[in-house]
């Protein structure tokens, strides 16, 4: 290689460190925008480099900026993404025609400004419906939308296939959320401050960034699209599909990228999964740290509501000091707490329904940690159960021997049916103590 080809190719990045160009990627963010988390700042430095690669992936993840209030930056942030993506299409009032058709000529970035208007209308009046049908289906490669046009009415199938990135008010619907990387905007905070953006100052700068991040992505994108990141425990089924593409990246850029990447993955998909969470899947995570606390095989009605209202303790801490559920929502659900026919009203739609349990020789109605395990394991389940683990072993019969023993085997058998090893763990701590 001469040396003008070899300048050449250091200007365009050919062969240049991923994980460097990366790290400029990620300042020239940082420089104007404030985003809540710096896994934030991962998560959209990630999806601005996997645009020049998108052709390559089974899939690409939606962007959404989202806020509560105007002025917490989203459309800086899409400003910004504008100048480091490849044929961007700033989307404002653009007609959907335009839309399809610029997408039908060039492999095209969509950058949705106020995308909550396309969501907000319905009826005779909505022309917003084929643009809902692009961001539900055009996440996929190869997707297409098929559409009658010309005087003839010819069938011609518009691909829709491309990086988008959303900036809104409140919530996207379910059908786009599950597509998407959710960042959740704010506006700054007096300390929070920012280099004053000025297009016609920064845009060479983002510009130069942005041819080598393409040259980057030329040399190293037909590897990515072939690549099978290994993901984190507990990332599954849709999350991994959006993340697949951004942790291929930050594989083959290198450095500390893998790493943080993963912990952006992990970090992000927790935040969107407690936020989307129904009063259902709240109620099996709260009753699943009670049974855990407790290492309880059946807890009767009455002692499950009061510790679900922090009426009393559901554990102690490391000190011995009584902790509550304090940060739940069962003392106030319309003005009035939690009784037993709404715990029961919303465990029954999991197929869990209370039971006679004996308690000091008394009969009183409650719940089974075996009953509940089935909707744990489908809506609650911990990290390492959302990955195929080997079942518990139950305990052997000598566990029992001793004063208590038929307490201390009853409740093994009860929490191995139940398969949870941790609470195997405690109970039998609990048992030796007890025997000694």
């Amino acid at each position: 290689m001469s040396t003008l080809e070899q300048q050449a190719a250091a200007e365009l990045g050919v062969g240049q460190d991923g994980a460097e160009l990366l790290n400029e990627v990620e300042g020239f963010i940082r420089r104007f925008c404030v985003l809540p988390t710096r896994h934030d700042l991962v998560a959209a430095t990630l999806w601005a480099a996997h645009t020049h690669a998108v052709e390559h992936f089974h899939t690409t993840p939606r962007l959404a900026l989202l806020s509560p209030e105007p002025g917490s930056g989203k459309t800086r942030v899409l400003e910004v993404l504008d100048l480091l993506t490849p044929e961007p299409m700033f989307v404002f009032a653009a007609s959907t025609a335009a839309i399809f058709r610029t997408m039908g000529e060039q492999q095209t970035t969509l950058l949705f400004d106020e995308v909550d208007a396309i969501f907000g209308r319905r009826g005779k009046d909505d022309g917003n419906e084929d643009l809902r049908a692009l961001l539900n289906v055009g996440y996929r490669h190869g997707a297409t939308i098929p559409r009658c046009v010309g005087k003839d009415h010819e069938v011609q199938h518009f691909n829709v296939f491309a990086a988008v990135a959303l900036a809104g008010l409140g919530d996207l619907p379910d059908t786009v959320m599950t597509r998407s990387i959710v960042v959740k905007m704010r506006r700054r905070a007096p300390n929070e401050t920012v280099e004053q953006f000025r297009l016609r100052q920064h845009e060479p700068q983002g510009h130069a960034i942005r041819d080598r991040l393409a040259a980057w992505a030329g040399e190293h994108g037909p590897d990515m699209g072939q690549a099978w990141p290994v993901m984190p425990p507990g990332i599954v089924d849709r999350p991994a599909e959006c993340w697949e593409p951004l942790l291929a990246v930050a594989d083959a850029a290198g450095g500390d990228w893998p790493a943080r990447a993963r912990e952006a993955c992990v970090a992000i998909n927790a935040a969107t999964a407690a936020r989307g969470q129904s009063l259902g899947v709240r109620l099996l995570i709260d009753l699943r740290k009670l049974f855990d606390a407790s290492g309880a095989v059946a807890m009767p009605t009455a002692d499950i509501l009061v510790r679900l209202c922090a009426e009393a303790p559901y554990t102690r801490d490391e000190d011995g000091e009584d902790v509550f559920m304090t940060e739940t929502p069962w003392r106030d659900l319309r003005g009035s707490p939690l009784d037993e026919r709404g715990l029961a009203n919303l465990l029954r739609r999991y197929d869990a329904r209370p039971v006679k349990i004996k308690v000091a020789g008394r009969s009183l109605q409650g719940y089974r940690r075996e009953d509940l395990w089935d909707a744990w394991q489908r809506y609650a389940p911990t990290p390492q159960e959302a990955e195929p683990a080997e079942p518990a072993e139950p305990m052997g019969q000598e566990s029992g021997k001793g004063s208590g023993g038929s307490i201390g085997s009853g409740l093994a058998e009860g929490a191995a049916r139940a398969g949870d090893q941790a609470v195997l763990a405690r109970i039998k701590a609990r048992f030796a103590g007890g025997a000694a």
